[in-house]
């Protein structure tokens, strides 16, 4: 079994899957296959660039097609420079100070954006370059021959059902067509002809890279709205001017505030102060604060009487009039009758009702003058007034009550004229058909019983499908085709954020608006998020994050790409027979979570006996044999077990054996302590051998005598190095054969060094005085020390004066010998002198020498001077050494 671990651990792998060669193997092929790996180093490196260079062609060339196939088409518009050409519309208005332009940037973005604007009659695209319309109402732009078709329909299809009425019209019907978008009326005249800019002042507008589309280039020059009298500085533009931006002088709206300049568009401003002006009640003023148009009501109350001034009540300032429930009763003009109105202004009572011109109950006959107290009489003629049937006259005497019903009965016809019938007059005929004509939508049937031909217009809603696909039509029903969708759709991205407003139905022609921000959509894996990047519809893409969870063997985290969410392609039963080339396998494609793979992080595994640490993947990362020897201490202490690696049983530690290792059987080979040479006699043993019993032979400290030592002994005390019991072991117990340094033998025992105590000698020594001549026996460590000398007496004083008189005269002697030799050299150096021919100049210079001092004489004072000043010095020194 060791032998086998051994085997497998010789063959590990490292993290990659390599491999690892052995410790020998390792060196032996080492130098051999330095070479080959190069080369083939350099051939993968090789390799590897190619496969990469192909992919990377392989790739560029997806990416262009992809390119081309999401490449617009040839027909559609290029996008314009919007900055330059929008500074430029923009710059006479922004100059001023203007800032209002939301709207009219919302409808330059639709005419520069290509496939922004939409026709909503053909849906299509409104191209830079089309000729257009623009409704002046909703600014919205159609192409010219769309809405010219629009409108001749319209006016067509209202003719033909006005035709289709049998009943004659007593006023002709108004024939108008309408804005697709906002429903604006329009007369047919009014039908768009030419092509006109969004300003009208030039027809057929060439299309410019840097004009707006549809524009003239232009100042717009419509009247601004309100009219204020000043005119839009833009240049031509579509949809709505903006408000005007010139600065005027303008007071507040109680006029009590001087002029202050302020945009035209808000001229009308507040001063913040109390109106006061004076109410329509002229008691009370306005407590308001600067406010535009008329004061308010005023909203106090007072005590009003009425028309009449009869009676008085609170009543709001407001409304100061009112009239009480009494009856005026004043006599009228006549003085016959009473006024019988109700509470008004005094004087107001007006004529008696039946004074002046009167007529009969029936009109025909005029009664004048006739007193108001007294009734007109009949005439006694027919009556003869319309009835309520409106097709005959009363035919009554002339009387004052009204003319009653018709009682005359006639053959009446339906309305629908399909059936006649004898009925009283005053009753309408109706029968039970029901009207089947179409309405003006030629949809519904009109279903009216009885009906005179003038079918009631379609009140139904129309309720079928829009082309957007998601509405129905709300209008009331019509014919021919439904308007298109009025409502906008707004386009947003996946979170939201970015959003475009198009008309309903064009979401499905254009790409999603751009958005700048990170995704929002909640992680499907087990990551809290995702990894940002940017919004988009549809699917995220795979998360690429490191899964990180524990694996559930080993605790490390995996490493691997995330594959908690990943889609799995599952063929359902694959071991099925085909039963041929039509068959086809049932697949489905669904999320799943994968397992983690194999942890494959190098964990350090030491082996079964714990000689080596080798990184093995963690989930091989089993102890096994390394097929080295085990190497724990044995018992002995000395040796190592030599079995292979193996699992160690009951050992102390770790490098202790234990009881499955080898015994040792060798003798006991320690190395013997420093100075010792003799063998250990017993078995191997655990250190240290026991104290070495032989006897070794010294030599004592004077070198006289041999001595005989136990060697552990002086083997200790010489590796201890301590010098006291060394001094003993080597003492032979004789005196010490060395002298002092005053030459006297040493006192001491046998010792080691110098010899101790050397001023404690106690011999006789001779001592002089200074001069010699007295001598005395005394103790040498006295002497050396200088506690006793010997002095000289008086006898030695007086010998040392002669002394030295004797050494005076004896210089003195000396010198005047050395005077008279330098004198008679001299005497011999004039004669000599004295022989040679004088010449002038020689003349000259015994003059000058006469005037000075000649050499001889200057060198024979050096020389005495010199001479007394040795004598000196050697007598001082002479003096000395005697007193010493």
């Amino acid at each position: 079994m060791d032998s086998q671990r051994g085997r497998k651990g010789r063959g590990q792998k490292n993290a990659w899957g390599v491999p690892k060669p052995g410790p020998r193997q390792e060196n032996n092929s080492s130098a051999k296959t330095n070479h080959s790996n190069q080369q083939k180093k350099e051939l993968e490196r090789a390799d590897a660039e190619r496969r990469f260079q192909a992919a990377k062609a392989k790739l560029e060339s997806s990416v262009q097609k992809h390119l081309e196939a999401d490449s617009p088409s040839s027909d559609e518009d290029d996008e314009l420079q919007t900055d330059n050409i929008l500074e430029k519309v923009l710059q006479s208005y922004t100059s001023t100070g203007g800032t209002d332009l939301g709207r009219i940037n919302h409808f330059l973005q639709e005419v520069f954006q290509s496939g922004a604007a939409t026709c909503l009659i053909c849906i299509g695209t409104v191209k830079h370059a089309d000729a257009i319309w623009s409704c002046n109402k909703c600014f919205c732009f159609f192409h010219l021959p769309c809405i010219q078709r629009w409108a001749a329909d319209s006016v067509a299809q209202q003719k033909k059902a006005a035709e289709e009425l049998t009943a004659p019209f007593e006023v002709a019907p108004i024939i108008q067509w309408g804005c697709p978008k906002c429903r604006t009326e329009h007369l047919p005249s009014d039908t768009p002809q030419k092509y006109q800019c969004f300003c009208g002042q030039r027809e057929n507008p060439p299309f410019k890279e840097w004009l707006v589309p549809h524009s003239c280039g232009e100042t717009c020059q419509k009247p601004l709205q309100p009219e204020c009298g000043h005119k839009c500085l833009l240049l031509c533009h579509p949809g709505p001017c903006p408000s005007c931006p010139q600065v005027v002088l303008s007071t507040c709206h109680c006029k009590k505030s001087k002029p202050f300049p302020k945009r035209c568009s808000d001229k009308f401003w507040t001063c913040g102060s109390m109106c006061g002006a004076t109410l329509a009640c002229g008691k009370h003023q306005c407590e308001s604060l600067c406010h535009p148009g008329e004061c308010e009501p005023c909203p106090r109350t007072s005590k009003q009487f009425c028309l009449c001034k009869t009676t008085s009540r609170e009543q709001p300032c407001a409304s100061p009039a009112w009239q009480c429930e009494k009856v005026c009763g004043k006599i009228l003009s006549c003085g016959n009758h009473n006024c019988s109105d109700v509470c008004h202004r005094p004087g107001q009572c007006g004529p008696c009702p039946r004074s002046g011109k009167r007529t009969c109950p029936c009109g025909k006959s005029h009664v004048q003058n006739i007193p108001c107290t007294q009734d007109v009489p009949t005439c006694g003629d027919t009556c003869g007034k319309t009835l309520s049937c409106k097709a005959h006259q009363c035919l009554e005497r002339c009387h004052k009550e009204s003319c009653g019903i018709c009682l005359q009965v006639s053959v009446k016809s339906c309305r629908c004229g399909n059936h006649e019938k004898e009925m009283p007059c005053h009753k309408e005929f109706t029968c039970e058909v029901k009207c089947k004509r179409p309405k003006n939508c030629m949809r519904h049937p009109c279903n009216r019983k009885c009906c005179d031909g003038q079918c009631s217009p379609c009140e139904k809603i129309c309720g079928r499908q829009l082309t957007c696909g998601k509405h129905k039509c709300a209008a009331v029903c019509h014919t021919g085709p439904c308007y298109p969708c009025p409502l906008n759709d707004t386009y947003s991205c996946a979170c939201g954020a970015a959003k475009m407003t198009l008309p309903c139905g064009r979401k499905k022609l254009l790409k999603p608006p751009k958005c700048n921000l990170n995704c929002k959509f909640p992680s499907d894996c087990h990551h809290p998020t995702r990894v940002p990047h940017k919004c988009h519809l549809g699917e995220c893409p795979p998360c690429k994050q490191i899964c990180k969870l524990t694996h559930p063997g080993c605790k490390h985290s995996c490493p691997a790409p995330c594959h908690s969410s990943v889609w799995v392609t599952t063929v359902i039963d694959p071991d099925r027979p085909l039963e041929g080339p039509w068959d086809r396998r049932e697949v489905i494609k669904e999320k799943k979570a994968l397992p983690c793979p194999d942890c494959l992080i190098p964990m350090p595994v030491i082996c079964l006996g714990g000689h080596e640490k080798a990184d093995w993947p963690c989930f091989k990362a089993i102890p096994s044999c390394c097929g080295r020897q085990c190497g724990r201490s044995l018992k002995c202490g000395n040796h190592l077990c030599t079995l292979l690696c193996h699992t160690v049983k009951n050992a102390p530690d770790v490098l202790k054996a234990g009881t499955n290792c080898s015994a040792c059987e060798s003798p006991c080979q320690l190395s013997r302590p420093k100075g010792c040479s003799h063998p250990c006699l017993l078995p191997c043993h655990p250190a240290p051998c026991k104290p070495c019993q032989q006897s070794i032979k010294l030599k004592c400290h004077c070198g006289l005598n041999q001595l005989l030592r136990p060697c552990h002994q002086w083997t200790k005390v010489e590796n201890e190095g301590n010098k006291e019991e060394l001094e003993k072991l080597l003492n032979c117990g004789n005196q010490c054969p060395k002298n002092y340094g005053c030459g006297h033998r040493c006192q001491a025992d046998c010792h080691s060094g110098e010899c101790p105590n050397p001023e404690s000698c106690k011999k006789r020594v001779k001592v002089f005085c200074p001069c010699k001549r007295l001598k005395k026996e005394l103790q040498c460590c006295a002497v050396r020390d200088g506690s006793v000398s010997v002095s000289c007496d008086d006898t030695c004083k007086e010998r040392l004066a002669k002394e030295k008189e004797e050494r005076e005269r004896e210089a003195e002697r000396v010198r005047a010998e050395k005077e008279r030799k330098e004198k008679e050299e001299l005497e011999k150096f004039e004669k000599w002198q004295q022989g040679k021919k004088k010449s002038g100049r020689d003349k000259r210079r015994r003059q000058s020498e006469q005037e000075e001092p000649s050499w001889s004489q200057r060198y024979l004072k050096t020389v005495v001077a010199s001479t007394l000043a040795a004598i000196f010095i050697g007598f001082f020194i002479n003096l000395f050494q005697a007193q010493a």
